[in-house]
């Protein structure tokens, strides 16, 4: 058996790169809305923050990002949602 030349190789491997590289750009994210949860009450600092950024996201990826707060127990209710909740993919 005959060793392949070095620039076979090389070339092989770039061409299997590019075209993984073709796939994955090809796919689009988010493919549905994101939600963002804080831990926090509505009005608070991590509000005021959160939410000029979800909605230049939403502008951006064509998707709605939801706010959502999910305020008590030092964090803990909104940390047992997201922990509890469906994988987003």
């Amino acid at each position: 058996m005959t060793a392949m030349p070095k620039w076979a190789s090389v070339l092989l491997l770039s061409v299997a790169a590019w075209s993984v590289a073709g796939m994955a750009g090809a796919q689009s994210y988010p493919a549905k809305a994101v939600r963002f949860v804080i831990t926090y009450p509505t009005g608070g600092g991590s509000d005021y923050t959160v939410r000029p950024i979800a909605q230049k996201l939403t502008e951006r990826w064509g998707q709605p990002v939801v706010v959502e707060s999910r305020p008590g127990a030092s964090a803990m209710i909104g940390t047992d949602f997201v922990a509890k909740g469906a994988p987003g993919g």
